[in-house]
C-alpha cells in the first residue's frame, strides 16, 4: 500500500496491446466492478466480494490499452466528502500533509496527484469527483448524466451519479472521457451525445476568446475568503485571454443541499437494502429470527456514516413523510434545473469555486456531519440538474492549499467546459 493509503487493492489488470491509452495507467475507484479483482466499495460489508464481470467503463479502458494498477480507496459506498469513512482507513492528501483529499473519490485523486497512476476513474453523486480534484490540485470531470454507462457501478443514488475521469491536465481528462463515453445497451439511462466536429481532447485548445462566463453569486456567499480571492484571480486570467464574465442568479441553490441529501439518502436506503447477509455481504448468522440476522449483518458490515444515511433515507420514504420530504426535494430539484437552464441561456458556462473551503484537516469534520454536508453546497446543484461540470486547479491559498475552479456547462456541453478549463490547466 502507498503511504497515503490511496489503494484498497493493488492488483494489475492489463489492457489490450494497442489503443489510445496504451502504455498508460488508469486507477479505478473501488465501487466499479472488475472481473476477478476484489471490489469493496470501501466497506467491510464487501470485504471479500469479487465481481464475476467488468463494468462497461472497465471494458472500454481495457479495449483502449490502459493498464489498471489497482482499486482506489473511497468513502464507504461513496458516502462522504473526505475519504475518512472507508473501512480501510482514511486517505492522506499527498499534496497537503495532514489534510483530507476530498471525497468520496479521494483515493483516485490522491494516486493521480502523487504520480502513482497517470489517470483515474472516480464517481460523482454530489461532487465526489470535483471535490477531491480540487483538494488534490488535479482535474476532474463530472459528465452529463447519461453520457457514461453506469453498468457495473455499485449504486449509491442512481438518479444522480456518474462515472468520470480524474487526470493531471484537462487534455488528459478529456482523452479518458473520450474512451469511456457513449451509449451502452446494458444501461438504459445512457444516451447518444449530439454529434460534434471535434473530440473531447481536441476541444482542450485553451481558446476562450469571446467566451461568456456567468458567475452565480450565491455560490460565493459564505465561502472562505482565500478561496474567493483565488477564484477571482483565475477569472481575471481567463478575462485576460479574451473571456468575459458577469453575475447571474441561481436562487434555488439555497435549498439544493437539503434537496440533494433527501434524494440521495432515500435512493441509498433503497439500493443498500440488498446488503442483507444473504444475497450480498457479511452473514448475520441465523438462529431462526430473520430480522435479527438482517440487523446483525448490517450492524457489522456498515460504518456509521452509511447507517446514518440509510436511516435518514428510510425515514424520508416512510408512510406519512414521503410527501413532506422526498416529494418536496424532487420539486426543489426541478427548480434547480430550471434556474441552471435560465442562467446558461445568458452564458456559455457558469463558474464558481469548486469547494467553498480549502482542504480540511483530517478528523475535523467526522464529529460534525452537517459541516461535511454543507461543504458540498457548490457541487450538489449540478448533479440535481444532471449537467456536466469540471474542476480545474485555480491556484493556491496564501498557506499553499489547493483551490479548484468549477465550470458548469449545458447538457452534453462537455466540450465547452473542457475548452474553458484547458485555458487554466
Amino acid at each position: 500500500m502507498t503511504a497515503y493509503n490511496g489503494y484498497v487493492t493493488e492488483e494489475e489488470i492489463e489492457g489490450a496491446a494497442d489503443g489510445p491509452l496504451a502504455g498508460r495507467t488508469v486507477a479505478v475507484k473501488d465501487n466499479i466492478s472488475t472481473e476477478g479483482v476484489r471490489t469493496t466499495c470501501g466497506s467491510a460489508m464487501l470485504d471479500d466480494y469479487v465481481p464475476p464481470y467488468d463494468a462497461t467503463v472497465v471494458e472500454r479502458l481495457k479495449a483502449a490499452g490502459a493498464t489498471i494498477p489497482g482499486k482506489t480507496n473511497m468513502d464507504e459506498f461513496g458516502m462522504g466528502t473526505t475519504t475518512e469513512t472507508s473501512a480501510y482507513g482514511p486517505v492522506e492528501n499527498p499534496v497537503a500533509e495532514g489534510r483530507v483529499p476530498g471525497g468520496s473519490s479521494g483515493g483516485s485523486a490522491a494516486v493521480v496527484a502523487a504520480g502513482d497512476a497517470d489517470m483515474a476513474l472516480g464517481t460523482d453523486t454530489g461532487g465526489s469527483i470535483r471535490c477531491p480534484a480540487a483538494f488534490c490540485g488535479v482535474v476532474g470531470i463530472k459528465p452529463t448524466y447519461g453520457l457514461v454507462s453506469r453498468y457495473g457501478l455499485v449504486a449509491y443514488a442512481n438518479s444522480l451519479e456518474q462515472v468520470g475521469p480524474i487526470a493531471p491536465s484537462v487534455e488528459e481528462a478529456a482523452e479518458l472521457l473520450e474512451v469511456i463515453a457513449g451509449p451502452d445497451e446494458r444501461d438504459a439511462t445512457t444516451q447518444e451525445a449530439p454529434e460534434a466536429d471535434e473530440s473531447y481532447a481536441d476541444a482542450a485548445d485553451g481558446d476562450v476568446d469571446g467566451l461568456s462566463i456567468g458567475v452565480p453569486t450565491e455560490l460565493l456567499d459564505g465561502a472562505d475568503e482565500s478561496v474567493v480571492e483565488t477564484f477571482w484571480a483565475a477569472l481575471d486570467d481567463l478575462e485576460a485571454r479574451g473571456a468575459s464574465y458577469h453575475e447571474v442568479d441561481l436562487p434555488s441553490v439555497e435549498h439544493a443541499v437539503e434537496a440533494y441529501y433527501v434524494i440521495a439518502m432515500s435512493e441509498a436506503s433503497s439500493n443498500l437494502a440488498r446488503f442483507d447477509g444473504v444475497r450480498y455481504g457479511k452473514s448475520g448468522g441465523y438462529d431462526g429470527n430473520w430480522n435479527e440476522s438482517f440487523a446483525n449483518a448490517r450492524e457489522e458490515g456498515f460504518g456509521e456514516e452509511v447507517k446514518r444515511r440509510v436511516l435518514l433515507g428510510t425515514y424520508a420514504l416512510s408512510a406519512g413523510y414521503h410527501d413532506k420530504y422526498y416529494k418536496k426535494a424532487q420539486d426543489a430539484r426541478a427548480w434547480v434545473k430550471r434556474d441552471f437552464d435560465e442562467a446558461l441561456s445568458d452564458a456559455d458556462v457558469l463558474a464558481s469555486p469548486t469547494m467553498p473551503v480549502p482542504p480540511m484537516k483530517r478528523g475535523e469534520s467526522l464529529d460534525d456531519p452537517l459541516t461535511m454536508y454543507l461543504a458540498d453546497a457548490n457541487t450538489t446543484p449540478v448533479n440535481l440538474a444532471n449537467l456536466p461540470a469540471i474542476s480545474v486547479p485555480a491556484g493556491e491559498t496564501d498557506d499553499g492549499l489547493p483551490v479548484g475552479l468549477q465550470l458548469v456547462g449545458p447538457a452534453f456541453g462537455e466540450r465547452e467546459i473542457i475548452r474553458a478549463g484547458s485555458a487554466l490547466a
